[in-house]
């Protein structure tokens, strides 16, 4: 098969879901004997780059704004794919990208759609109405146009068939299993030791609730350290306040984006990791951390139950009082934590596995093209 994939900033993945996503996933895809090409933006992939660990790079040109980018790419990566012969199959990833899958169908009715339904992501609060209204037009059209839709998460499956009346096809995001890290680099940086830390990784968006994780740690008699992982996304002004809610607490520790053996280290030796978001997909980080038999804190949004599992800790999203209550009974009670952290690695490793997911994913792909 040569497919395409639309939706991404590029690759290699620095940061975000979808990029890590089609990463592995195209990866794979080509190991498997399949062409892949996956259309990169310059603010993000270097532009002269062509190949990828064997995935065809494509570099097109956007406008650098919160709310043009992600658009005026997939704009011309959605003409490229309509006057080339090259593709079998198109696969659009995010409902803001597929919002243009209409005019391959008017102008290609013959070439085979896929979507990848990974987030509502008008719930973002970075977002205004008209954005919101948007990207709402846009979840129809990932619903209703493609041959088949693929969703991340049983509850955006569900999702899709009630509101939508379209049979969606569910095939999560992944996790690769890494050997546990020594603290070396994150001790020399921040002065991190194992275990004396509780660590977070996201977006520095608000929705991703990391005012809330500020709030409920301030609340804590403890000298674990707080460590936060990310960088803005057009959300300067987000930055700037969290920061300020930390004051001059030198115990909380922001890192900005950190990858590769960095981040490897610090899901090995973090003693907790906390996910406080309002709204997810499928959150790839939070499956990372679970894979180094680290515990976790979540929200109760249904998207984090479901990856963390049915015993996971849990607290009412928003309420950083009760997310407070729930990480001194995490600190009181570290044997119990590393019971449940043993567990959910096994359950990680078995049902979100790269090799299954891409199986899953050619078969339903094969099946359109027949």
């Amino acid at each position: 098969m040569r497919i395409a994939m639309i939706g991404q900033k590029g690759l290699p993945a620095q940061s975000g879901g979808i990029e890590k996503h089609v990463e592995e996933l195209s990866t794979r895809l080509v190991q498997a004997g399949h062409e892949v090409s996956v259309f990169t933006r310059p603010n993000y992939t270097e532009k002269n780059q062509e190949n990828y660990k064997g995935i065809k790079l494509i570099s097109l040109p956007s406008i650098n704004t919160k709310h043009l980018d992600a658009i005026s790419h997939t704009f011309l990566a959605t003409l490229k794919v309509i006057f080339s012969r090259k593709y079998d199959l198109v696969h659009y990833h995010g409902i803001g990208p597929s919002s243009l899958i209409w005019l391959v169908r008017l102008f290609r009715p013959g070439l085979p759609v896929v979507s990848t339904f990974h987030c509502q992501d008008y719930y973002h609060q970075k977002w205004g109405l008209l954005s919101r209204t948007y990207l709402k037009i846009g979840e129809y059209m990932c619903c209703k146009l493609p041959d088949k839709v693929i969703t991340v998460s049983q509850g955006l499956k569900e999702y899709t068939e009630k509101k939508y009346q379209r049979q969606a096809d569910y095939i999560p995001n992944g996790v690769n299993i890494y050997p546990a890290r020594e603290a070396k680099n994150i001790q020399e940086k921040w002065g991190l030791l194992p275990g004396e830390y509780i660590l977070s990784v996201s977006r520095l968006v608000r929705h991703k609730g990391i005012h809330h994780l500020i709030q409920a740690y301030q609340k804590l008699d403890t000298d674990k350290k707080l460590v936060i992982v990310g960088e803005s996304v057009f959300t300067d002004d987000y930055c700037r306040e969290i920061k300020k809610m930390a004051g001059s607490n030198s115990n909380i520790i922001f890192t900005g984006k950190q990858t590769g053996e960095v981040l490897q280290e610090l899901y090995s030796n973090a003693f907790l990791f906390a996910q406080p978001s309002e709204s997810e997909g499928l959150s790839i980080a939070l499956l990372e951390a679970m894979s180094y038999s680290l515990p976790a804190i979540v929200s109760n949004i249904p998207e984090n139950l479901e990856a963390a599992g049915e015993e996971s800790f849990s607290f009412r999203s928003g309420d950083p009082k009760d997310l407070a209550d729930k990480l001194k009974f995490a600190l009181d009670n570290p044997k119990e934590l590393r019971t449940k952290g043993e567990k959910e690695k096994e359950r990680i490793s078995r049902e979100y596995n790269w090799e299954n997911i891409t199986s899953e994913t050619i078969s339903l792909c094969q099946s359109v093209l027949k």
